[in-house]
């Protein structure tokens, strides 16, 4: 397992951009895939992006798409989630996830193994 560490939340406009970054420890950060999901009060925990251990892959959820971008930088051990264009609705509690994902199942919370503690965004609209 990793240990995961977000930042990067906070308090935005409507229409206005932040970039989350999720810091891992351990040597093995390359070989997992990683996700970003979020749970908003009152509802379900959610699935925004996800990435394969190399960054040639990536998957968004449709709400997110064209507005939201994962990355990585292996050499650092850490994974990104630029957010541009934020709605109201993208108000929640961002957790980062690290897991061996099958392809397929990058949406499913189930197939991510270790979390973060997760980072407060909030749009104001």
């Amino acid at each position: 397992q990793v240990q995961l560490v977000e930042s990067g939340g906070g308090l935005v406009q409507a229409g206005g951009s932040l970039r989350l970054s999720c810091a891992a420890s351990g040597r093995t950060f390359s070989t997992y895939s990683m996700g970003w999901f979020r749970q908003a009060p009152g509802k379900e925990r959610e699935f925004v992006a996800g990435i394969n251990w190399s960054g040639s892959s990536t998957y968004y959820a449709d709400s997110v798409k064209g507005r939201f971008t994962i990355s990585r930088d292996n050499a650092k051990n850490t994974v990104y989630l630029q957010m541009n264009s934020l709605k109201f609705e993208d108000t929640a509690v961002y957790y980062c996830a690290a897991g061996r994902v099958i392809y397929g199942t990058y949406h499913r919370a189930d197939s991510f193994g270790s979390w973060g503690q997760g980072t407060q965004v909030t749009v104001s609209s």
